[in-house]
């Protein structure tokens, strides 16, 4: 694929029949004639590493999304192929050992405990967000973490078109037993629904859902519809097919049963969101992906754009100027800018907070407001979303201000607090109250409230 602006859309010939889905593995790297160019030992170094974290990346992602004249500089290549930094020089010479002595347990072992050190339930997954009945039923296929919205994870979409290198969930994608969220009864998620009024929102995530067949992510949809729950105002569907495979809304063979669900939802006077996780300007550029987006919004249904900022894929200020503009122009709404969450490969991809600021705002202030719906940069917290504000200097002291956007405890939204400036700090655990006090507001008022837990003890070792 030759070098591209990336303003220039790459059309989908009108006379080209619908592709085949074609997904490559770990087993893939050396057959896929993309790759031939590499070095052996880089080769080798991607195998390792797709050994811990997931690996999967599929026919038009290859053929479509990378530019293969410099590939170890192309971004989507950064984002979809393993590389070799994202394990510790430790973890992976522990693999690349295990691998060499031929010993099939040994290597399972070493993969598994690598896996473990790698934190595979940030922000109190497992032990704080899981939901239960009113009877003490645990629902592990849900997640609710803040008042209005709750988190769905269908067992039959706990897979993706493409896995990105970064992604926080990749515990869903590998041999954790533990790490799976996953639900299958549509029943246990309404039955919940009708316990908690208050949920205005419900996420349908993964993976991610759009991997299913239309007939069966209807079948969750419609129950809900059917239920004619009163306080339910919104269905969000967490997806990155609109980048990994825009002919999901396009020409795939059931893809009028996908289009005619959304507009059911719509019709019933329920507002439709798809959350769509894109993460440089490079995805939207295909006459398929623009089509996607048209015959989505023809549904009634609002796209909103999320990512994670992430060194060396979009961690210039222009990155995102141009994705922000790019998806305004397209109809989308540019949501958040996430920082890498502390788990799997963070230590490659974080950029610091202080640096995620000056990214952020050097990006928006070249945006029309129409783009400043943005929000961040955010960390996907224990306590909640926390917002980098800005730099500021208070008391002669130069301090981080922070903003909690959403909160564990919902009295916390929007309220602002102060850390000590640390141009080296990655994430909340990294930073420090400012001003001599002990411990941040949340950190006090949990204690206070008697819930003092795991999701505080890594900010209060800090």
């Amino acid at each position: 694929m030759t070098k591209r602006n990336p303003q220039t859309l790459i059309p989908v010939p009108a006379a080209a029949s619908p592709p085949a889905f074609r997904s490559y593995g770990r087993t893939d790297l050396r057959r896929l004639p993309q790759l031939k160019q590499l070095s052996r030992d880089r080769l080798q170094a991607m195998d390792i590493v797709a050994r811990v974290l997931p690996f999967k990346v599929n026919n038009y992602v290859v053929e479509n999304l990378i530019d293969w004249t410099r590939a170890l500089d192309d971004p989507i290549f950064r984002l979809t192929f393993p590389q070799p930094g994202m394990l510790r020089t430790d973890h992976f010479n522990e693999v690349a050992g295990a691998v060499r002595s031929g010993d099939r347990e040994h290597l399972l072992a070493t993969i598994h405990a690598v896996r473990e050190e790698l934190n595979p339930h940030p922000a109190g997954q497992k032990d704080q967000n899981v939901p239960q009945l009113s009877d003490g039923t645990p629902l592990p296929g849900m997640q609710h973490k803040y008042t209005q919205t709750v988190l769905f994870f269908p067992s039959q979409g706990q897979t993706c078109h493409a896995y990105c290198t970064f992604c926080f969930r990749w515990p869903q994608f590998v041999a954790i037993k533990s790490g799976r969220f996953a639900m299958r009864e549509a029943t246990l998620l309404i039955r919940y629904l009708r316990e908690h009024p208050e949920v205005t929102d419900l996420l349908i995530t993964g993976g991610d859902p759009l991997i299913m067949r239309a007939k069966i992510l209807s079948a969750y949809v419609d129950a809900v519809l059917k239920a004619d729950l009163p306080g339910l105002q919104t269905i969000r569907i967490g997806t990155k097919a609109l980048s990994y495979w825009p002919h999901r809304f396009v020409s795939d063979p059931d893809t009028p049963e996908l289009l005619q669900m959304m507009r059911r939802v719509t019709e019933r006077g329920l507002h439709l969101a798809l959350m769509a996780h894109v993460n440089h300007v490079n995805e939207l550029q295909t006459g398929v992906a623009e089509q996607a987006l048209r015959n989505i919004r023809a549904t009634g249904a609002e796209v909103r754009s999320q990512s994670p900022l992430m060194r060396r894929i979009n961690d210039a200020p222009e990155d995102w100027t141009t994705l922000w503009q790019r998806q305004v122009r397209l109809g989308m709404v540019p949501y958040y800018m996430f920082l890498a969450r502390d788990t799997g490969a963070q230590h490659h991809f974080a950029v610091p907070l202080v640096r995620a600021w000056e990214i952020y705002s050097e990006a928006i202030r070249k945006t029309s407001g129409l783009a400043r719906t943005a929000r961040g940069p955010s960390m996907s917290s224990a306590p909640g979303k926390i917002e980098i504000s800005g730099v500021a200097r208070v008391r002669d002291q130069r301090v981080l201000v922070l903003r909690m956007l959403q909160g564990r405890n919902p009295d916390w939204a929007y309220r602002p607090f102060f850390a000590e400036y640390d141009e080296r700090a990655l994430w909340l655990d990294d930073l420090r109250p400012a001003f001599g006090e002990r411990e941040f507001f949340f950190e006090r008022e949990a204690v206070a409230a008697g819930d003092e837990g795991d999701e505080f003890e890594a900010v209060a070792a800090a």
